[in-house]
């Protein structure tokens, strides 16, 4: 690995941590998440020159806390943050806790911030993605997802919110907006949108994380424990969701034997914790159940389609939105064939959110394939190519679009 993308390694595992640490020192996420970038960029800069260091984590929270020191030097400043700063101690330059940096989430999905500006803010703070990356997580240009972020520095600054995790009573409340951050950065991960890495384990496995946090900080919420087993349950797939060429390969034609039965194990027991609240489900738990449908399965043509189709129709009336249609549309071709999910997909074919997202011309296109509509089919998945973020989804597309017209 060259010493650049070594630099993006180690910023992706530890970008989160780093801001927490250097929040926590100066109590302003946008300060210091401005300094954990100076030292991304210094990092660089040096480290294809110098080499890379012994502890690459810890070169960069020293070098943001310098970059610190002597900004507040140069403005003359003279007050706490500074003394916290300047004190050269262990204590002042640990990395953050696990309890420190889900304060950073909770700091970063504040009331004060609008609903889309959490998500983009904790995605740029806690989860090291790029403007670009967060604006094709919400199907956005980056320059609006770049224009978010400012504001909520801004705005979180002007509130002088503190670090520091919610008390026990406004911990509910709170909770939605985190958990739908955390699923958020558990989805890049599970399926990145830029590089060429397929699935970026460094960012689920992160987002598991937060969630087993959660879980143990919020017992009683039956969403959190949907929303770790949701998690486990689709990571378990991950090491049959590529080939030996890092090709994707599709749920229809994974190799079950590879799946990660101590990671079902874990989703199913946090699925069934969730059930045992006995309290109304939400759309984390309810897309764990459908991920549950699957990991029971044998076989693909094994599983449970009525019921996961049943399933999708709750959570269209909990959570609706085009994704969750045109999942629920790629089901109904199991149910009822390919003409009636393709119906399903052509009504959402208006929607302009989808215009930008690949997977919708790749559903389309296969829809049609099925249905003998070969040169059509070959356009769609030409189309959804050129939308593709990786390099893995660009050569899936492109192949199967060369083989519809064969």
């Amino acid at each position: 690995m060259d010493a650049r993308r070594t630099v993006e390694a180690v910023w992706r595992m530890h970008s989160g941590r780093l801001v927490a640490s250097l929040t926590r020192l100066v109590n302003d996420v946008g300060l210091a998440e401005d300094f954990a970038q100076d030292a991304y960029l210094a990092a660089l800069e040096q480290w294809p020159r110098d080499g890379v260091p012994d502890e690459p984590a810890g070169w960069l929270l020293t070098t943001a806390r310098r970059r610190a020191i002597d900004m507040i030097r140069r403005e003359g400043v003279r007050d706490q943050k500074y003394a916290l700063l300047a004190v050269d101690d262990e204590a002042g330059a640990a990395a953050a806790t696990d309890e420190e940096l889900l304060s950073l989430v909770f700091v970063a999905c504040h009331p004060v911030l609008a609903q889309e500006s959490r998500a983009a803010l904790t995605l740029r703070m806690v989860g090291g993605l790029s403007t670009d990356e967060i604006g094709r997580a919400f199907l956005l240009p980056s320059a609006t997802i770049g224009q978010r972020i400012s504001r909520a520095k801004r705005t979180l600054a002007e509130a002088e919110v503190p670090f520091a995790l919610p008390d026990p009573d406004d911990l509910p409340a709170r909770l939605s907006a985190v958990l739908e951050v955390v699923y958020l950065i558990f989805t890049e991960g599970h399926a990145a949108t830029s590089g060429d890495d397929w699935i970026r384990r460094d960012l689920a496995e992160q987002a598991m994380r937060f969630g087993r946090v959660l879980a143990a900080l919020m017992p009683a919420e039956p969403e959190v424990h949907g929303l770790v087993a949701l998690m486990e349950l689709q990571a378990s797939r991950f090491a049959a969701r590529t080939g030996p060429s890092g090709e994707a390969v599709l749920l229809e034609d994974q190799d079950r034997s590879r799946w990660d039965r101590t990671l079902i194990a874990h989703g199913l027991t946090a699925l069934a914790r969730a059930r045992r609240l006995r309290k109304p489900l939400g759309p984390y738990t309810v897309q764990a159940a459908i991920a549950a449908c699957h990991a029971r399965a044998p076989s693909f043509a094994d599983t449970d389609w009525v019921a996961i189709l049943a399933l999708y129709d709750a959570l269209s009336q909990l959570a609706p939105s085009p994704v969750v249609r045109l999942n629920r549309a790629v089901v109904l071709l199991q149910v009822d064939g390919p003409q009636a999910a393709l119906d399903a997909v052509d009504e959402l074919g208006a929607d302009p959110r989808l215009g930008r997202y690949h997977l919708y011309g790749a559903i389309r296109g296969d829809l049609l394939l099925r249905l003998g509509r070969r040169t059509e089919a070959a356009e769609e998945l030409e189309r959804a190519a050129g939308l593709a973020p990786t390099r893995q989804e660009r050569n899936l597309l492109m192949e199967r679009a060369a083989a519809a017209t064969r």
